[in-house]
């Protein structure tokens, strides 16, 4: 193995020209500058120096091996920045899971956006999971951190978690549609009519949940269409073919021919969390988590 010591002093009398003067730069005596540079010949098997008198010049291999030393300390030098970085919290790589509603609340973003400014050097893993399987990623420590549509179940001896995000439900609706002149639409008006609802696999509940918060508002839906988010929703209500509630950040995603109508007596809103490990004590969790709650 090379001693990186023995390339600096190479290099300090490649560049200097004269062991006397390197001795001078490196605060050293000559005689052990120039027995460390003979002993780096014998280990290389390779004179890298022409010696006339009191000068030295730097012959054809020497000048090769030259270029590849100043590239190794180099790279040296930023492994030992890398490492003050990572001791000091300031460098790093992390695992975020999240599920699309995080995404279309704007959460993820804003995160990424006041992070990356407090710690440029940093990075971040972005991963799509399900709320179930981040719990499970969380646990087995593939995931640093979630986005999840569910909080921690109370006395989780593993996870925390905290509400970062609450929205409530639009009603999504075509444009020619005739409710779309209605200013005050009530229960009644939605009974029976054809419904595009998100199901996500496996286990999914969100089709229960809806259908409860209907049967509770007052009307029963005719669940026509399921698709595996809302964006795909979204889609098949512009093209007519039926109506959807969605998280209302949406509203600025929808495309063409999709109008949006408040409903202020459905109960039932998305909710975004985010999932950390109990014993995760690194200050970079921390700084996370105020970057999503809002604290920088």
């Amino acid at each position: 193995m090379l001693d990186l010591r023995q390339i600096r002093y190479f290099v300090a009398v490649a560049e200097a020209g004269n062991v006397g003067r390197a001795a001078e730069q490196l605060h050293i005596s000559q005689s052990p500058l120039s027995r460390q540079i003979m002993q780096l010949e014998e280990q290389l098997g390779v004179t890298l120096f022409e010696r006339v008198k009191q000068r030295v010049h730097l012959n054809a291999e020497g000048r090769a091996f030259l270029a590849e030393a100043r590239a190794l300390l180099a790279n040296a030098a930023r492994l030992e920045e890398l490492g003050r970085n990572l001791a000091s919290g300031a460098a790093g790589s992390l695992a975020i899971g999240y599920v699309e509603g995080a995404v279309h609340s704007g959460l993820v973003a804003k995160m990424l956006r006041d992070f990356r400014h407090e710690r440029p050097h940093f990075h971040l893993q972005l991963r799509s999971r399900r709320t179930a399987a981040q719990f499970e990623d969380l646990r087995q420590r593939v995931l640093d951190l979630g986005f999840v549509y569910s909080p921690v179940l109370e006395g989780d001896p593993d996870l925390e978690s905290m509400l970062v995000r609450r929205e409530p439900l639009v009603l999504a609706m075509p444009e020619g549609d005739p409710l779309a002149d209605v200013a005050d639409i009530t229960p009644g008006l939605l009974d029976g009519r054809v419904w595009i609802t998100v199901v996500r696999q496996p286990g999914d509940t969100n089709r229960a949940q809806f259908l409860a918060a209907c049967a509770e508002s007052g009307f029963m839906p005719d669940i026509a269409y399921e698709t595996a988010d809302p964006l795909t929703s979204l889609g098949l209500v512009g093209t007519g073919l039926g109506l959807a509630t969605v998280q209302a950040s949406l509203r600025s995603a929808a495309p063409p021919g999709v109008i949006f109508r408040d409903l202020p007596w459905f109960k039932r809103s998305v909710s975004i969390h985010l999932a950390w490990r109990r014993n995760d004590r690194r200050s970079v969790i921390g700084d996370l988590r105020r970057a999503v709650s809002g604290e920088w």
